[in-house]
């Protein structure tokens, strides 16, 4: 093993051929890193390379900073309760979405769904229609906890060993049962996305899978068709985003400050494909700290993108940067630092008008900029404890700041998963250190749930039940549809190792969040699909017929579509939840049973074209079962 790390510390790319010329990164120091604890390329960090952004133009109320060492900004932190937000929200014209709840004090459960996933899940995103959960790592280990049916095994390129082990399955998530896949070109910190028709386009990876375009088509037999060299650059921890015409933009990745649009299917881009983005080096600490940046599709059609401590909006059209926004203070949050991010709820009003619809990221977590360089280079480790701040802004303004909080604990490594009713469930990840190999210590098994709209009355962020089984580096997540949370992988260590400190973890589990608590079952609705509309047109109107117990209050309704994440790494790529507008209630169509009309998004850069989860839920309890539905072209 040890030589095998050796070798692969030469691997990592050198130079980035961007428009036909060599950008070349200023010198790396892999004998120095190696002596001073280099355990694999997961964790390749620069010890006096890379890159160091000059100084900042920020808002007055923000100071410039040299380095993109933040924390130095000084900044007015509200506390949970606070009213800040909800003044906020009000003042962008949505704060009459508040919704009725039933109170519970119900803290949420776990149940230990699968004792071997056969993988541990890097990578995880549930495909819609057959409602079943991908799960991959990376080939580059040689093994996993599953073997591949039969023949051909993979051939392991440059050597004339074959690898029958599957680094890829699809798990049932009703009864468990899983189906290896075949993977060729290695998915290590790959990214990924669904495009129009439900399929699973991923990007990148590492070694010979960074420049592979792979598909994964929805069908029982179905498996992996890759197209290695289909990107120009080499997209090894990048992050894909889906536009509003349901075309993808890959951004990043390791070695490569810049980005390109995703080819069609079979063709290839070349070196005129890609777009430099100044950006990405600007924000590049010595140990990074801006890879797998925060990417999302604003409601305008500009792209919001978050790395280390900064953000902008980018025109993908024109490719200019037409906003930078204020440094956000307190340390890194994307990796290694590896905070975690999501798009806040969409909320549309009935018979939508609104020339611009409000877009608020949630940014939680992180370390300090040197956390990275203290657990992984330094000896003895040191773990710096993790951020225990969250930040809020609405980036559809260009006069937006952000609105800065505590959360109870601090987190790195996390996750944030938006829940059916639009509140966060924050879950996953430690207290202390950075990403990387055994970088990390104390599990934060807690996860906490934080409500994007209160009456400011009360906490925004309620503790709930912990986890018996730490979920550190490479943890991931999926909502389902029954409105439990899938939660899925943790490996700290360079393959699968039973007896580290943090073994690498195959236990599936599902969490119960506090809507799920038993006293609430009578809340619960059921969708007829059959007698309602899942396919979707931009701006129409549509039905949906639901199913309960008792007298429905049109207020305590509230409709919801959600798009499935592609998760890793603390990234969701693509997560989106969007509450539609009620246009009518039709009670008792049939007994107990009511007809919602509702409007479908306006546009795609308010709801991309695909799939999503609709969910019906009633005095903030959901449906039995979300139905899926279609927003066609």
């Amino acid at each position: 093993m040890g030589l095998f790390w050796r070798v692969l510390i030469a691997l990592p790319f050198f130079f980035a051929y961007v428009n036909g010329e060599h950008f070349t990164y200023p010198s790396r120091h892999p004998g120095k890193a190696e002596l001073a604890g280099f355990k694999g390329p997961d964790s390749l960090a620069t010890d006096g390379g890379g890159f160091f952004s000059g100084p900042l133009i920020v808002d007055d109320d923000v100071a410039a900073t040299t380095g993109n060492q933040g924390g130095t900004i000084e900044v007015t932190v509200g506390k949970p309760g606070d009213d800040t937000l909800e003044t906020s929200l009000a003042n962008d014209g949505i704060g009459n979405a508040n919704m009725i709840e039933a109170a519970t004090t119900f803290k949420g459960s776990w149940e230990l769904f699968l004792e071997n996933g056969g993988v541990s899940a890097m990578h995880l995103i549930l495909l819609p229609k057959i409602n079943q959960a991908l799960m991959f790592d990376a080939t580059v280990w040689k093994i996993s906890k599953i073997k591949l049916p039969g023949p051909p095994c993979r051939h392991v390129e440059g050597t004339n060993e074959e690898d029958c082990f599957a680094h890829s399955v699809l798990m049932d998530i009703d009864t468990g049962k899983l189906r290896p896949l075949r993977l060729k070109y290695d998915t290590w910190c790959s990214s990924g996305g669904l495009d129009i028709n439900g399929r699973l386009v991923s990007t990148g990876g590492y070694n010979n899978g960074s420049d592979t375009v792979r598909i994964l088509d929805l069908c029982d037999t179905c498996d992996w068709k890759e197209y290695p060299g289909a990107l120009a650059n080499g997209r090894w921890y990048a992050t894909q985003v889906t536009l509003g015409d349901g075309k993808f933009m890959v951004f990043g990745g390791r070695d490569f400050p810049t980005y390109e649009f995703v080819p069609p299917e079979g063709k290839k881009n070349t070196h005129q494909d890609v777009v430099d983005f100044k950006f990405l080096v600007e924000t590049h600490d010595p140990v990074e700290n801006n890879l797998y940046p925060f990417v999302y599709l604003s409601t305008d059609g500009n792209v919001f993108i978050f790395a280390n401590n900064r953000s902008v909006l980018l025109n993908p059209k024109t490719h200019n940067i037409i906003h930078e926004f204020p440094v956000l203070p307190n340390g890194a949050r994307n990796y290694p630092a590896s905070g975690s991010a999501c798009l806040l709820p969409i909320i549309l009003k009935p018979n939508e008008d609104r020339k611009v619809i409000p877009a608020e990221i949630l940014v939680c977590g992180g370390a300090p900029h040197d956390a990275y360089e203290k657990a992984d280079l330094q000896r003895p480790k040191v773990f710096l404890p993790g951020s225990c701040d969250c930040a809020r802004l609405d980036f559809t303004k260009r006069d937006s700041k952000w609105n800065i909080f505590n959360m109870p604990s601090a987190r790195l490594l996390g996750d944030m998963a938006v829940l059916p009713t639009g509140d966060v469930l924050i879950v996953n990840g430690a207290k202390t250190g950075s990403a990387g190999w055994d970088d990390a210590r104390e599990p934060n098994l807690n996860p906490v749930l934080y409500k994007f709209q209160t009456d400011g009355t009360g906490s925004k962020f309620t503790v709930l039940n912990p986890s018996n089984i730490p979920r550190m580096y490479h943890s991931s997540f999926a909502i389902l549809p029954d409105a439990k949370v899938l939660i899925a992988g943790s490996n700290t260590n360079p393959g699968y190792l039973d007896d580290a400190l943090f073994p690498t973890e195959v236990r599936v589990e599902k969490f119960s969040p506090h809507y799920l608590d038993p006293n609430l079952a009578m809340f619960r609705q059921e969708i007829i699909t059959e007698k309602s509309d899942n396919q979707l047109k931009y701006g129409q109107k549509f039905t949906v017929q639901i199913r309960g117990n008792g007298v429905i209050d049109q207020q305590k309704l509230q409709v919801t579509i959600y798009s499935p994440p592609f998760v890793t790494h603390g990234i969701c790529m693509n997560q989106r939840l969007i509450q539609l507008g009620i246009l009518e209630f039709n009670k008792d169509v049939a007994p107990n049973t009511n007809n919602i009309v509702l409007q479908a998004p306006m546009n795609g850069n308010i709801a991309q074209p695909g799939y999503y989860m609709l969910f019906v839920n009633y005095n903030g309890v959901p449906c039995l079962r979300s139905m899926w539905v279609q927003i066609l072209p």
